[in-house]
């Protein structure tokens, strides 16, 4: 049996110190230790993209890693980027254009369009695409996704400011 490691990292803002099994995964301990449960753990191989975090501002799967290896890191998870605002246009456009089904994948969507708009502020339609090809959605199709995406990136790019989710616009 491992001794448990200390390691400090800041998630969702919060800079914290916990002890974790050396072969804890991060999405384990997101979800079990910090109760972060929008991080799923789908195929447990780095292919769904349910897992998703934002690592030092880059997507990364969080099934793929060992809590330790975020030793010194910053982590975003989805609660942390809905709590911020960050996410809401992504998401408010995800519901227009029904781009959400069971939901099981939409948390790793979302870190996956928040990643590619933060590199590229009007992807193309191939773009989109490409940047979702790890993720895996079994209930919408991809199009309303793309399209969910191709709004809220033409949406940032004329200026229009994103209401939070929960706000109907007048």
């Amino acid at each position: 049996m491992s001794m448990p490691v200390a390691i400090t990292l800041t998630v969702n803002g919060e800079t914290l110190t916990r002890l974790v099994e050396p072969r804890e995964t991060l999405a384990d301990f997101l979800r079990r230790d910090l109760e972060l449960t929008g991080t799923h753990t789908g195929c447990e191989m780095g292919v769904c993209g349910a897992c998703l975090v934002m690592l030092d501002g880059l997507p990364a799967h969080a099934c793929l890693m060992f809590a330790v290896q975020a030793d010194g890191t910053r982590v975003e998870t989805v609660e942390g980027l809905t709590g911020s605002a960050a996410l809401a246009d992504l998401q408010r456009a995800f519901h227009e254009r029904n781009a959400l089904q069971c939901g099981f994948c939409t948390p790793g969507m979302l870190i996956s369009a928040e990643g590619l708009l933060a590199r590229k502020a009007m992807p193309s339609r191939e773009e989109i695409r490409d940047a979702l090809s790890g993720n895996y959605c079994r209930c919408t199709g991809y199009e309303a996704i793309v399209d969910a995406i191709e709004t809220v990136a033409r949406r940032r790019a004329a200026g229009e400011a994103a209401l939070p989710f929960a706000e109907e616009p007048a």
